[in-house]
């Protein structure tokens, strides 16, 4: 019998492989440290990866991309130079984003012009403050030039206890 299970070095380089495909080269080592977990589906392929009890990542069934965690996100916004992947909304909606809200294409105020419908994005303030994460439903350009419609469906916000200090 053939085993369908991943060794964890197996799990992790092609994890990282993914991430790098998926964001550009470094951003693997960037998102994934050596100390990452998987948790597996019951046919042995990566649905998610961990770091202590924070998810990073999961795999979709569909296409083999990564959707990312606040955890993976923040860690990805810390390798990529802006405006890599970024969407910059104003600042009067970053608490609603914070708390999970779609960032509209009316509040952009600037994207990575590489942003294509489809994509795995980062919501961020003008000074490059992680909000969210979430997947494009415009690209970069459209979300500028468009005045209504959602520009990115948030997956996972910050929360808004970051805001409550101000």
């Amino acid at each position: 019998m053939v085993s369908t299970e991943y060794s964890k070095d197996s799990s992790l380089r092609r994890i990282r492989t993914i991430a790098d495909f998926q964001f550009g080269a470094g951003a693997g080592v960037a998102i994934f440290p050596d100390e990452s977990t998987f948790q597996y589906s019951t046919t042995g392929r990566i649905r998610q990866v961990r770091l202590g009890k924070e998810r990073l990542a999961t795999v979709r069934a569909q296409d083999g991309r990564l959707t990312l965690g606040f955890a993976g996100a923040a860690r990805l916004c810390a390798h990529l130079a802006p405006p890599a992947y970024r969407v910059t909304v104003q600042e009067d909606v970053a608490p609603f984003i914070a708390d999970g809200k779609n960032a509209m294409a009316k509040h952009v105020v600037a994207a990575d012009e590489g942003i294509r419908a489809g994509d795995e994005v980062l919501v961020v303030t003008g000074d490059d403050v992680l909000l969210a994460t979430g997947t494009a439903l415009l690209s970069g350009r459209e979300m500028l030039a468009f005045n209504y419609g959602v520009a990115v469906k948030v997956r996972q916000g910050r929360g808004t206890e970051c805001f409550q200090a101000r």
